[in-house]
């Protein structure tokens, strides 16, 4: 992928889980505000209703996994909840950013995704593609002189915390799938949004390294108010680490529910 299109997926904000109000002035997001809602919401595919009536309210310090046979349209939800696609009904707000919660454009600067295609920029090191998780907190003319030395040092923790430090000037068209993807969960981690949005994000990663980085967001939530919103397939991940699941059904519009995942309804 361009540069220019990995650059989607970088919206960036500070190192702890704020708002920004009409002014410009940041404001800590309490533990419990709803992050994201979707009323009503109902998304079509070609002729074929994937989902419809959905509500869903996402709050501060919850982890949401989204779960489902393939094709049944997690990724799409995914994207409609980013502001990625426009729902066919209904629609998405971002509650706790006040006026400006039903405005994209504030909304993208809380948002950090993790897509299935992952959007890294293949001619640059797993290193600089992890730097790039902070760019919206630079000008173009700043970056040009290099990213300050706390964050090439925070980026390197990171890529050693997924067992990548030997390889930081290695380009990621040098890696694998599995490389690959932790270097999106890092430059993800590395911005530190509000919320993170995440399309199977360990799909190509053995059970211990999966477990380790679910825990490293499930973490996130519990301690920094973080709101994760996750498709995942494997039962036993989502029961260990998931607050809630939403469960989408092939062929039943109507049939999605959210639950808890000690099985209680959400």
């Amino acid at each position: 992928m361009a540069s220019t299109q990995g650059s989607l997926a970088l919206w960036s904000l500070s190192r702890h889980p704020l708002a920004v109000n009409q002014l410009g002035e940041r404001f800590v997001v309490p533990p419990g505000d709803v992050l994201i809602e979707a009323e009503n919401l109902g998304l079509k595919q070609d002729d074929r209703w994937l989902f419809r009536k959905l509500d869903l309210r996402l709050r501060a310090g919850e982890f949401l996994a989204l779960a489902g046979p393939s094709g049944v349209g997690k990724t799409s939800l995914l994207h409609a909840l980013a502001g990625l696609r426009e729902p066919t009904e209904g629609k998405v707000s971002f509650p706790f950013l006040g006026e400006n919660s039903e405005k994209l454009d504030h909304a993208r600067q809380h948002l950090g995704i993790i897509f299935q295609d992952l959007l890294l920029t293949p001619n640059a090191s797993l290193l600089q593609n992890v730097l790039c998780g902070r760019l919206k907190n630079h000008s173009s003319l700043s970056t040009l002189f290099g990213f300050p030395n706390k964050e090439k040092s925070e980026a390197f923790s990171l890529l050693e915390n997924m067992d990548l430090g030997a390889f930081t000037s290695k380009w990621v068209a040098e890696t694998s799938r599995g490389e690959q993807q932790r270097v999106a969960i890092a430059r993800a981690l590395h911005q530190d949004p509000t919320i993170y949005l995440a399309d199977e994000p360990v799909s190509s990663l053995d059970e211990s390294l999966a477990n380790r980085i679910l825990g490293i967001f499930s973490d996130k939530a519990r301690d920094e108010a973080k709101a994760i919103c996750c498709v995942l397939h494997d039962p036993r991940q989502i029961e260990r680490f998931a607050d809630q699941v939403l469960e989408l059904k092939y062929g039943d519009q109507d049939g999605w529910s959210i639950r808890m995942t000690n099985g209680e309804p959400s």
